[in-house]
């Protein structure tokens, strides 16, 4: 219970500072509403003169991936807050107190997940009157995974930060293995397109599969292997994150 307690303290904590400055979840959503609406007109008639592409219309095709986009790029940047956070004192001073140190890094990304899922239900409801027509259980089904994967590099991002110290360091560290990532996960351009050496690449990209697994559940194929595949590879990252962070905090608040 005080391993709970704990989270919900840090938690709230960061939920205030967030709403004290809500600039970047803005800027979050921004981005990906952008491609939305500059971007996605454009795909009915591509879809029509490209096979290659998944299964199903322009929407059910590039919102799943846009989900995926901000669920990476949302919360792989929050580590940047815990390096101002450690420059400022204020990790040495939760350090000295008896708080578990789980609870530092939960706290904290249970306030990422939850701004992501917020972002990710105003981005889907938004592309409804472009065109998206789905099922209410594909789409949450949909957001829940994407609010996995965030907590999976929230954590990671935040593991980072905390060795690095350095936003130097962090940011090309975190573009070096994030825009690979999406780049390589077919959300604008699919794979089937790539020379072969580069589809073998790519099907070792988890965040592929977990892009599939998206536009599958739009699709309403909840049972699908590709569906399968998606949660499994998420719950993977997730579990390397949490690792990962709590291995990380645990050391260097020892």
């Amino acid at each position: 219970m005080n391993l709970l307690r704990e989270t919900w303290v840090v938690f709230v904590r960061a939920l205030r500072l967030s709403l004290r400055n809500p600039v970047w979840v803005v800027i979050g959503l921004i981005q990906p509403l952008l491609y939305l609406a500059l971007f996605g007109p454009l795909l009915k008639r591509v879809v029509e003169a490209a096979p290659s592409l998944p299964p199903g219309d322009a929407w059910k095709i590039f919102v799943p991936g846009l989900l995926v986009q901000l669920g990476v790029f949302g919360t792989s940047f929050v580590g940047f807050g815990l390096i101002a956070e450690y420059r400022a004192g204020v990790i040495e001073r939760m350090r000295v107190t008896t708080a578990h140190r789980v609870a530092l890094l939960g706290g904290r990304m249970l306030r990422d997940v939850l701004v992501l899922l917020v972002q990710a239900v105003l981005l889907t409801a938004v592309a409804i009157p472009f065109g998206l027509r789905t099922s209410v259980s594909g789409a949450l089904l949909g957001v829940a995974t994407v609010g996995l994967l965030g907590a999976a590099f929230s954590a990671l991002s935040y593991a980072a930060a905390l060795r690095l110290k350095s936003e130097d360091a962090l940011a090309p560290l975190l573009n070096g293995i994030a825009i690979p990532l999406l780049l390589l996960s077919g959300i604008l351009l699919p794979m089937t397109l790539a020379p072969t050496w580069l589809q073998r690449l790519s099907d070792l990209n988890p965040v592929k599969h977990i892009v599939d697994g998206l536009r599958a559940l739009f699709r309403g194929d909840v049972a699908s292997t590709a569906t399968m595949w998606g949660l499994v590879d998420t719950i993977g990252l997730l579990v390397i994150g949490l690792y990962v962070g709590t291995r990380t905090f645990r050391r260097e608040s020892a």
